[in-house]
């Protein structure tokens, strides 16, 4: 369906693509992946003619009908409903041509067409996606100018699946989505009859959906069979046996020349010299198996605080002189918790987390904090405070305030993968994912002890997110989190808060049971609230885990931290040495150095394969507490 062949583009001075090929059949469904800045929302827009190759060229099949997310949502006066209808353009044209047709034969050709297309069903087709992606039937009815930003984005979201495409064209569709939307957006992806091409960092949405993954790298189109975890196994595979082959032929090399200079001039030798001269030509130069180098995050340590640090007693909250959001909190939180918020956007949890950074002051109750606490506050929201004619150092200096000196400027911003040259850039100039790493930055600086996030993900690519969740892990204080990232939630998060109906209360299971009772919802044909929620009762929170339980768990999760920790520090150490094994310069040295670098990787796996059966143990520790 799609042929990508021999393309080149130059954004600037940047060579994004060098004949780059890769060909995409129909029905497949390819999630389209790589670092931040790597090209994939440029390729999106080479797909569909909104830019212009410098070589190369892309081919679609036939009369092939693209569809993809308008960056100018819908607004105004016409419904969300109608928004959604008026995106099967043929549909719209024909009702049109209809209304004014006077010729008797041209008008059965348009209702035979219409009935063909299925168009007396569509305003049912049209509600039913809506419904999903969180548009209750008040809602659908209502004006789109009425809603926020996001809200609309999912309007035109809803209009390019209504429009059901020849080539679905998404980038990054699980923004502005909560959970619940993001999980009927899967399922209905899954269900989706023809061909999809997807730009993500939402490894269960590419695992759950792609069966093919295209990886920009090197410059070059990838592609490989299989879900993200497959290419993610695959690709490690090809570089390793990438690093081995490159060990064998420069040991071979390394013999031959030997041959060589030992020969070259003994008249009896010389031909034999001559022929292995030729035979190291044929072998070509060293290539070397590309490493990237991946960013990683370092969250400041704080001094350990007696638990509780922050409680909220009989806590109610709202905004101005509007209904409450939240009634009635009785919550705690401990210096060892890991909590993540679930529930409906709209829903409040935004509100909670600014309820516990001191953001919004309740309207009853009362909340108890450490004297010493300090809080470190992360929201999406904050990028637009940025000022993007200053720099990183210009952030973090003020941030920090006078006295703090460009040495400790530099550290803090250097935990989060701002090298001097970067960190001397105007924001406005900055991607996405260094905004983000910013304000992760700023929101660290004074190594707090309870750290709130609110969708940290946002514009982060794999291995940020992969250095976020380490950097989570590793953190010595409380963390608040919410997040649509589901791995995200999964691997860092023991303990799941759901936010719904005015109150916050624990969720007895994991994210899966949570996502399963939402599947069972949804079968059993509950439907979406809307963006405004109505009033609720508020039923009575879950009490918080009585204080003996609490030393004892923490305890066994340092313990588990402690084995991941050493578990963390050995890969490391293996990767090290087997970078070293693949550099052919290791082999111009001493014999010995080779063969003691295998020996210390064989002690160091003995090691690890212990350090992963005492995690293990740890692991079944804390989950039977």
């Amino acid at each position: 369906m799609l042929h990508v062949t021999d393309l080149s583009f130059r954004h600037g001075e940047r060579v994004l693509f060098d004949r780059a090929s890769a060909a995409v059949s129909d029905g497949w469904k390819v999630g389209l992946v790589g670092r931040n800045g790597a090209g994939k929302s440029t390729l999106l827009k080479l797909i569909q003619r909104e830019l212009e190759a410098d070589g190369g060229d892309i081919n679609l099949m036939g009369r092939t009908r693209i569809g993809s997310v308008p960056q100018d949502p819908p607004g105004g006066d016409i419904t969300v409903l109608d928004a959604v209808l008026a995106a099967d353009l043929e549909r719209t044209a024909l009702l049109a041509e209809a209304e004014t047709c006077h010729d008797g034969l041209r008008l059965a050709e348009i209702h035979a067409r219409l009935d063909e297309i299925g168009a007396a069903a569509a305003p049912a087709r049209a509600a039913s996606i809506l419904n999903g992606l969180g548009f209750d039937t008040a809602a659908q009815g209502r004006p789109c100018g009425e809603f926020s930003g996001g809200w609309r984005m999912r309007v035109a979201l809803a209009g390019t699946l209504f429009s059901d495409p020849d080539l679905l064209i998404l980038d990054e569709p699980s923004n502005h989505l909560d959970l619940e939307a993001q999980l009927w957006l899967t399922e209905h992806l899954k269900r989706f009859r023809h061909t999809l091409v997807m730009v993500s960092h939402d490894r269960d949405l590419l695992n759950d959906v792609c069966d093919h993954i295209v990886h920009i790298d090197q410059q070059k189109l990838v592609a490989y069979t299989g879900n993200y975890d497959t290419f993610e196994r695959t690709r490690a595979e090809r570089l390793e046996n990438d690093a081995a082959q490159q060990v064998k032929l420069a040991a071979q090399r390394k013999h031959m020349q030997a041959f060589v200079d030992r020969f070259r001039y003994k008249a009896s030798k010389a031909r034999q010299a001559q022929s292995r001269l030729k035979m190291i030509e044929k072998l070509g130069p060293v290539a070397t198996v590309p490493i990237e180098e991946r960013i990683s995050f370092n969250f400041p340590a704080p001094e350990e605080l007696a638990s509780p640090i922050e409680t909220l007693d009989e806590v109610t909250v709202g905004y101005a002189d509007g209904p409450p959001v939240l009634r009635k909190l009785d919550l705690r939180l401990d210096m060892d918790d890991r909590i993540a918020l679930l529930g409906q956007n709209g829903n409040g949890k935004s509100t909670f987390i600014r309820v516990l950074s001191n953001r919004l002051a309740p309207r009853e109750g009362r909340i108890k904090r450490t004297p010493k606490l300090r809080i470190g506050y992360f929201s999406q929201d904050q990028e637009e405070e940025l000022d993007y004619e200053g720099t990183p150092f210009d952030h973090m200096n003020r941030a920090l305030g006078p006295g703090a000196g460009e040495a400790k400027v530099r550290a803090q911003l250097g935990r989060f993968g701002f090298s001097r040259e970067r960190a001397n850039l105007k924001v406005g100039v900055l991607s996405g994912g260094e905004k983000t790493r910013l304000l992760l930055a700023l929101a660290t600086r004074n190594a707090p002890h309870l750290l709130l996030l609110d969708e940290p993900t946002n514009h982060l690519d794999m291995d940020a997110r992969a250095s976020l969740i380490e950097a989570i892990n590793d953190f010595e204080g409380a963390v608040v989190l919410v997040s649509h990232d589901t791995h995200l939630v999964k691997m860092v998060a023991d303990q799941l808060w759901l936010v719904a109906g005015g109150a916050v209360r624990a969720f007895d299971g994991d994210i899966d049971d949570y996502q399963a009772k939402l599947l069972s919802e949804r079968g059993n044909g509950k439907s979406a609230k809307g963006p405004k929620p109505k009033k609720e009762k508020a039923p009575t929170p879950a009490p918080a885990p009585v204080a003996a339980e609490k030393p004892k768990r923490g305890h066994l999760k340092r313990a588990l931290e402690k084995s991941e920790k050493l578990i963390s520090e050995l890969t490391q150490k293996r990767v090290e040495i087997e970078t070293k094994l693949a550099d052919p310069s290791t082999y111009n040295g001493p014999p010995m150095l080779a063969a003691e670098l295998q020996k210390e990787k064989v002690q160091l796996e003995r090691e690890l394969a212990h350090a992963e059966h005492e995690w293990l143990v740890a692991q079944e520790a804390y989950e039977a507490a």
